[in-house]
């Protein structure tokens, strides 16, 4: 089975203190650590599990500059099998539809049976996955933590609904999955590893190179344009209840009476 996973590189937010820029445009982004985005390295962790069971190969794409090479070595070192690296200036301030196109242009280039995505990254709006398979034509789910393949042609899929429920699904390849948080145990990725794809050739492709034309993708392309970007003000804090658990259940009782939430 031929696999394709999208990965980003994202600010790590264990490791910065994330403050927004003086025009309100963006974050400030000098000096910050980045890593791998956490949904989509559950979702290489799936996809070289799949890879080990059927076999076939796996492949990591990130849209980028240079510094995403980084992230797509390291999935390499993970145990990916390929790396494809979309670099390009026309590339740059695209917005959702348009990074989807570009991703889309990359895809058509190669053959497919599986796409996976995180099911969100860094600006939380979780649309890649969805609009890419919409784009592609081909089936789609989301909130993904369960895939069983079933033979050369269809998988089986769970996804994470409402309430803590488990909803199945049979979906015919190829398709596009958004991989949640919690599917598996991502590995660990040691140095042995790094060393051993520090050397890899990792193709660069740029828009004339997956046939894209210019116009649909980075700032002249994009429909959606940020407008403002800020830290909403703080409301009043909580307030912490401390003692014993029988003590705290007086005391919440009393503030839940004193509210008129119970009688």
């Amino acid at each position: 089975m031929e696999i394709l996973v999208c990965v980003k590189r994202v600010p790590d937010t264990a490791e910065n203190e994330i403050e927004v820029n003086k025009d309100g445009s963006d974050i400030e982004r000098d000096d910050l650590v980045y890593s791998i985005n956490e949904w989509d390295n559950y979702a290489v962790e799936e996809a070289i599990q799949i890879r080990d069971k059927v076999g076939g190969s796996v492949t990591v794409v990130s849209v980028g500059g240079e510094e995403a090479e980084e992230i797509i070595r390291r999935e390499m070192a993970m145990g990916a099998d390929k790396g494809v690296h979309l670099s390009d200036q026309a590339f740059e301030e695209s917005d959702g539809k348009g990074l989807v196109r570009i991703l889309q242009a990359a895809i058509e280039k190669g053959s497919y049976d599986l796409i996976l995505t995180g099911v969100q990254a860094d600006d939380g709006a979780g649309q890649v996955g969805g609009m890419l398979a919409a784009m592609l034509d081909w089936p789609f789910a989301s909130l993904v933590n369960h895939i069983e393949v079933i033979n050369d042609r269809t998988i089986k899929v769970g996804r994470e609904i409402a309430a803590g429920n488990q909803e199945m699904n049979e979906i015919d390849l190829p398709c596009v999955l958004s991989i949640q948080t919690g599917i598996n145990e991502p590995r660990y990725v040691g140095i042995r590893g790094i060393r051993k794809v520090a050397s890899v050739e990792i193709p660069v492709f740029g828009a004339s190179d997956i046939g894209l034309s210019p116009d649909l993708v980075g700032k002249s392309g994009a429909t959606i344009s940020r407008v403002d970007y800020f830290v909403p003000d703080l409301g009043e804090g909580a307030e912490i209840l401390e003692g014993d658990t029988g003590e705290i259940l007086e005391k919440l009782i009393e503030i839940l009476q004193s509210k008129g939430g119970i009688k």
